[in-house]
């Protein structure tokens, strides 16, 4: 009986694989070392692109589950090294060992070792020098795509969706790529965080609302794949829509995120603006599962996840005589029956009519509006300009770059031994580029609110809109409206004490024709505030005595 084998050829890149060079020559060479030792070749088994680092092979998979079944169909498997088998020793060794209990053999037709004890050492040798050569090179790799991406270009892999790689220069028979902006794409990642942030025509959407929306009206992901849930998110927390690439973020193998010491950032064409990016991620954490019970985003009642009792429980809904009555009810004196509660119980459409009246009259005015923003832009004035220019910046920025050239050079050359002192150098001048990096960003920012924010247009068009909203027939639109503006509502014995933040209540304040001017900064105080914006206290308000001196934290109280 005639001894069969299957023969395993493998390339690591796909660029290898497109130029067909490695795998025909391994075919033919496996091949006549069959044909020269009388054995029948039943099959070759081609992986193209795919690394041996790790068992993640489709073909490689095929070829292991037919050599272990009972009927063995072959009875060697040839490679042309084992590096093209495995080249990592553990799990090398561990496929070895199950081939053998199969009573199937890997046999490289470069390294003949020996089926003993001598034999087998050498070839974990080998093996294990397989694995570091890998190592060696991935670091090598790696330390080239960082370079690469710090010079602005593209480092390969499909591009994020909403954009297109292409080749701006061309360096030995290296192509260099830089992202740009595909229309037909970017216009439905623009559309996505529209229906996030808008909805369409009631109230914000979530992802799978999104997805839907987009299958819908006949729009799909690349290549037919329908939108999903999934594609969404990644499109509604990419940075690089606001200009912000990232590369060497995570871990290859772990998928681990690495410090943000070790990210290069690589500028990308502005699709979405920052501040609408900025906002769609302030929305996103607040309708977490994990932040935000989704009960509190789709319960049937207004004020759901806000409303609050003396004893800290949250208030819920509670119905009587067949729902013809609905209240706010303590949940714990609900649950545990014991509470002693203040007040346990407040009529439904009481509140929630008492919050939207005090929102509109006392809150949503222009009076209001314009002294809360007087009193923003003084803060912003008087924020500390850092005192590093950019010109400063960028001039330190050349100086390390050109040191990092001349250590690159000296290794290549030989000057210089690929030692621990001469990473720890890397390390160190790379660290200082992204410092750098940091402090150029934070020494653009705007230091002051635009004026436009301060127009009595604006601030009108404003309160009109969202009082519209306020009053909406559709009820998710006005809960999301109320969960923006409203933080916290306390309901004590003879008063409701409301509080919310200046930031999201004016954080949309912006002129719809300028779109892409700053919102207001996110470091102002609640909007309930004593007489600096209050203009006239009316009976009805007083300074609660809760109130935190140490966080600015204001309220309003309503008896």
């Amino acid at each position: 009986m005639s001894t069969t084998a299957a023969i395993y050829v493998r390339v690591s890149t796909v660029r290898q694989a497109e130029k067909e060079l490695s795998i025909p020559d391994q075919i033919r060479q496996a091949e006549a070392y069959c044909k020269a030792r009388g054995i029948d070749v039943m099959r070759v088994f081609e992986e193209r692109g795919a690394s041996a680092t790790s068992d993640r092979r489709p073909v490689f998979q095929k070829m292991i589950e037919q050599a272990l079944r009972k009927d063995q169909p072959f009875d060697l498997i040839v490679v042309h090294s084992f590096s093209r088998f495995f080249r990592d020793m553990f799990e090398n060794e561990f496929y070895l060992r199950k081939l053998k209990k199969n009573r199937v053999q890997v046999i490289s037709i470069t390294q003949d070792f020996k089926d003993d004890t001598q034999g087998e050492m050498m070839r974990k040798f080998a093996n294990l020098m397989d694995e570091y050569s890998s190592k060696e090179n991935a670091k090598h790799v790696l330390r080239s795509m960082k370079e690469n991406a710090r010079q602005g270009f593209w480092n390969g892999g499909p591009p994020p969706y909403g954009y297109k790689s292409v080749t701006v220069a061309v360096r030995g028979d290296a192509n260099k790529k830089k992202l740009e902006v595909e229309p037909s794409e970017a216009m439905i990642v623009a559309k996505i965080y529209s229906l996030c942030e808008e909805g369409a025509g009631s109230g914000p959407l979530g992802m799978r609302s999104i997805a839907s929306w987009l299958a819908g009206n006949g729009h799909q992901y690349r290549r037919g794949r329908a939108w999903s849930s999934g594609l969404v998110h990644t499109v509604l927390t990419n940075t690089a829509y606001k200009g912000e690439h990232y590369f060497n973020r995570r871990t290859f193998k772990t998928k681990e995120l690495k410090d943000r010491t070790e990210w290069i950032r690589l500028n990308t064409p502005v699709i979405i603006d920052g501040s609408a990016f900025d906002r769609v991620q302030i929305q996103l954490t607040a309708r977490r599962p994990t932040k935000t019970p989704p009960r509190e985003l789709n319960g049937p009642t207004l004020l759901t996840g806000r409303v609050k009792c003396t004893s800290g429980a949250g208030m819920t809904l509670r119905t009587g005589k067949g729902g013809r009555y609905r209240y706010y009810t303590c949940q714990k004196h609900m649950n545990e029956g014991g509470c002693k509660c203040a007040r346990h119980s407040v009529s439904v459409p009481l509140l929630d009519e008492l919050v939207l009246s005090e929102l509109e009259s006392k809150v949503l005015v222009a009076e209001r509006l314009q002294a809360i923003l007087n009193e923003v832009m003084k803060r912003a004035t008087s924020k500390e300009v850092p005192a590093t220019s950019a010109k400063i910046l960028d001039t330190e920025r050349r100086a390390i770059e050109s040191k990092l050239d001349r250590l690159y050079t000296d290794r290549a050359e030989g000057v210089l031994k690929d030692t621990g002192m001469f990473q720890r150098k890397i390390a160190e001048y790379e660290s200082q580029l992204v410092e750098i990096g940091r402090r150029k960003d934070k020494a653009n920012r705007p230091k002051s609110v635009p004026t436009a924010l301060l127009r009595d247009q604006n601030l009108q068009r404003f309160i009109a809109a969202v009082n519209d909203g306020l009053r909406s027939e559709n009820p998710a639109f006005r809960k999301a409206l109320v969960r923006h503006l409203v933080d916290r509502i306390d309901v004590r014995t003879d008063e409701i004490c409301i509080s919310g933040s200046n930031a999201a209540l004016i954080a949309t304040l912006n002129d719809p024709e300028k779109q892409g001017e700053s919102s207001v900064p996110s470091f102002v105080q609640e909007w309930w505030a004593r007489q600096d914006s209050n203009l006239q206290p009316d009976r009805y308000e007083r300074v609660v005595a809760s109130s935190n001196a140490n966080t600015g934290e204001r309220s309003r109280t309503v008896k």
